[in-house]
């Protein structure tokens, strides 16, 4: 089995910066793609920031020029910088891994996320 572990939310004013990490651990053998999902209250999970092993990474329209998406391959960590915070970024944040594991078998591991709140 992987674990995903989020840590780093929190409250911050608008205008503001926070960073948020997520470490796998447990039966990898690679971690194929990470990523960052948000979900606020009545909305649906959308895709915030992903980035391959490789270092390539895809960010949500809305957030393009403010948030960073970066990883260590060596810790199994991911990491999302935010900058430049928006109360509409106020949402629970997930932490996403398409992971190989020891046994070969790929499979889609989630966090159990972390709240980040921007006040205005």
């Amino acid at each position: 089995q992987v674990q995903l572990v989020e840590s780093g939310g929190g409250l911050v004013q608008a205008g503001g910066s926070l960073t948020v990490s997520c470490a796998a651990s447990g039966s990898i053998f690679s971690i194929i793609l990470m990523g960052w999902y948000r979900q606020a209250p009545g909305k649906q999970r959308e895709l915030v920031a992903s980035i391959t092993s490789g270092g390539s990474t895809n960010y949500a329209d809305s957030v393009k020029g403010r948030f960073t998406i970066s990883r260590d391959n060596a810790k199994n960590t991911v990491y999302l910088q935010m900058n430049s915070l928006k109360p509409e970024d106020t949402s629970v944040y997930y932490c996403n891994a398409l992971v190989s594991t020891i046994s070969f078998v790929k499979s889609d591991y989630w966090g159990q996320g972390t709240q980040v709140t921007v006040s205005s």
